[in-house]
Parts: structure tokens; sequence; C-alpha cells
């Protein structure tokens, strides 16, 4: 064991409770102990009944409604840094599945580092058959594009990233203290590259770590939730963070980038949706955050 004092794990659920299941004892195998909390974001009531029923010493905390990733992960923060104790906490949604060692090899990799605030594993496979393949990758946040994916320079050890994976990442108390929390605007996508990029310029160290592995093999193509969230939330990030003119670049090569692909099937990738782009073009230009409009998550 690394430390007698238990790790917290937030776990965000949301209508998968066997593959939350699955989870939860994925962490439960780790080599540092856990304790674990599993935030559920508006599933339904049957999904949460079996939540209680296959975890019954789980403290589950129900959200009655579906309010995003980052606002639920932050749901967990508080309450630790509330009322927890220890310098470290883990975020992971419903379908994150780490390696045996993965969290020991991370808490003694970011403890050798006093001023690194957010840090975490990375994928364990290409994930063939989704339209992004992410293998030996890193995060970084661009000032036209984003919060993108690039070729690493290491394959052990830590590596500086413009953010962590939001697969399973972990934070320092005195990070999130000095930086805040997940910014509640951006309900999915793109909020761990927001709190990355505001801790590396507070002067935080932000990285991956190469040995610590951990599985997604459920990530979906996406939907056109997912498309308009992606498009709508690099736009706010960019403009966030590097200013108005490269925003103006990212919507102009937004607006040709939809174009082409809605008159070029070919270019189109799996979760393509003009109508989400289109909405979430117009909605980056009113102020309009948070969740997305309803019926995309129908289609």
């Amino acid at each position: 064991m690394l430390r007698d004092e238990a790790l917290p794990v937030f776990i965000v659920h949301r209508d998968q409770p066997a593959r939350c299941v699955q989870t939860v004892a994925a962490f439960r195998r780790q080599d540092v102990a856990v304790d674990i909390t599993v935030i559920d974001n508006g599933s339904a009531p049957e999904s949460v009944a079996e939540l209680h029923r296959e975890l019954p010493d789980i403290d589950i905390v129900t959200l009655g409604a579906n309010r995003g990733f980052g606002p639920a992960a932050n749901v967990g923060f508080r309450r630790w840094l509330d009322g927890g104790t220890g310098e470290w906490a883990a975020i992971a949604p419903h379908d994150a599945l780490p390696e045996p060692g993965c969290l020991r090899r991370l808490l003694e990799t970011v403890e050798a580092r006093p001023r690194a605030g957010l840090a975490s594993a990375v994928y364990g496979e290409p994930n063939v058959g989704v339209w992004l393949e992410r293998a030996q990758m890193k995060p970084v946040v661009d000032r036209y594009f984003g919060s993108i994916l690039v070729a690493a320079e290491r394959d052990a050890g830590w590596e500086a990233a413009g953010h962590p994976h939001g697969t399973l990442m972990i934070a320092s108390r005195r990070c999130l203290l000095d930086v805040g929390l997940f910014d509640e605007r951006y309900f999915a996508y793109c909020e761990e590259a927001d709190l990355g990029e505001r801790a590396r310029r507070a002067g935080w160290e932000v990285g991956v770590v190469w040995d610590a592995i951990v599985h997604n093999p459920h990530m979906s193509g996406g939907s056109a939730a997912v498309e308009y969230l992606q498009l709508r939330n690099s736009l706010l990030l960019v403009r966030d963070h590097f200013g108005r003119y490269p925003a103006f670049i990212r919507l102009t090569m937004a607006v040709g980038d939809t174009a082409m692909r809605a008159l070029l099937p070919k270019r189109r990738t799996p979760i393509f949706s003009l109508a989400a782009r289109c909405r979430a073009i117009v909605d980056f230009g009113r102020g309009r955050f948070g969740p997305p409009p309803a019926r995309l998550f129908a289609n």
C-alpha cells in the first residue's frame, strides 16, 4: 500500500449500472486503498435501484437530473474539499477500467513532483472502430483548435500535457483550491481542457503518466449531442483562453468544415450532424452554454 489513507474516488454514472459495477470492482482491485462514491447523473429509477442492489456498501449520491460530467464531478470534489482529507482525489466515468497498479503509479509519480496539480492515466487500447484512434497520444490545448491529441514524446513515466484525460484523472486539493473546479458551462467535453489550462497558467504541473493504464472499451462513437458539445465547447475554450481573434479563426474553420462535410459525405465523421453543428455555432454566438438542447439526445 502506498498510504494508509484511502484515496477518494468519484465515479460519475448515468444509466449503465452493469458497467458501473465493473468499474467499482476494478478500482477495488487496486493496490491502493480507495473510498468510492458513485455520483448518479439522473439515471432511470430502475438503474438507480440496480446500483443500490449491486453496490450495497457504496455511497451513491443521486442528483435527480443529468447535470453533465463536469457538474456531477464537482459534486464529488466539493464533498471532498469541504469534509474529506488527503491531498489527492480521483474522478472517472462509469466505464473506466484501470489496470492493476494504475492508481499506485499515478500517486507515486505526482508525489515526487511538488507542483503537480492534475494528472491522468493513459488509454490501454487504440479503440479500434472509434473514429479517433488515441493510443500513444497526449492531450494539448491549441490556440485555434482547442483540445486536441498530439504524438507523445515518451512511453514511460510522467509527460507534461495540456490537460488530463477525463477517463481517469487525479486532482490535487491545493490545485483545486487555487484554480477552482470544472467550469459547469461546458456540461461535458472540454471541461478537463479548461481546468488543465487554468492550472498550467497558475503554475501547476499537468501531465499524463505512461505507466498508469486505464481501459475504456465502451467508448461510444458519438451522437448529435456529442457533436454539438464538442464544437460549441471548443469555441468557448479557445475564446476564453486565447481571445476573440483565435475564436473567430476557429469559428471560420468550423463553418467551412461543416459546409464541406455537408456537401461531401465521404469526409464526414461518424458523429457528424449538420443540425447539431449549426445549433452549436448559433448557441456559441448567443452565449448559450450548459446542457445541449434536449432533442439532440434522441439523435
